[in-house]
């Protein structure tokens, strides 16, 4: 299987909540219980490192990355989004996501990824470890979904470029 990463254009909004529905629906990727419209989604994430995966014509995941801060001293750090099609979890795309984000949000000044992830989220871990994310640390109890405690293990990525 060949994966193409590209640019996210704005029509590409309806395989992209479809893929972000399905991560919600594994009840491991994010507190989020529903997907925001088009407008909510595209104010909450950066302009740039916007990116969707292809394969066999057919958008099959996407990457976008989220201020943390309004304050100017954060402008190079971004909390990370990357979610795949249950149809093609394991088979690379994240992968592929993964790297192009890195390249791209460096070219970008990017010099921070972050994440916060479900311990029981093994595949994203897995991922993010590969990528040479570091785990900084873990909130205990930091929210409740569907009426459940969750920890969320806080990791981080610093650019090569520093």
């Amino acid at each position: 299987m060949d994966i193409i990463i590209r640019a996210m254009k704005a029509d590409d909004w309806n395989a992209v909540q479809h893929i972000y529905l399905e991560g919600i629906a594994t009840g491991n990727a994010t507190f989020q219980t529903s997907a925001p419209a088009w407008s909510d989604w595209d104010k909450g994430h950066l302009s740039i490192c916007r990116l969707v995966a292809e394969a066999d014509g057919e958008i099959v995941g996407w990457a976008a990355l989220s201020p943390v801060s309004s304050r100017c001293v954060y402008r190079g750090v971004a909390e990370v989004s990357i979610y795949v099609s249950d149809k093609r979890r394991g088979v690379g795309v994240g992968a592929a996501l993964m790297g192009e984000l890195i390249k791209t949000s460096e070219k970008e000044g990017i010099w921070t990824l972050q994440s916060g992830v479900f311990p029981e989220n093994r595949r994203s871990l897995a991922l993010q470890r590969k990528y040479d994310f570091r785990e900084v640390g873990c909130r205990k109890r930091l929210g409740q979904l569907n009426g459940v405690w969750r920890d969320v293990l806080l990791l981080e990525r610093r650019s090569s470029k520093l």
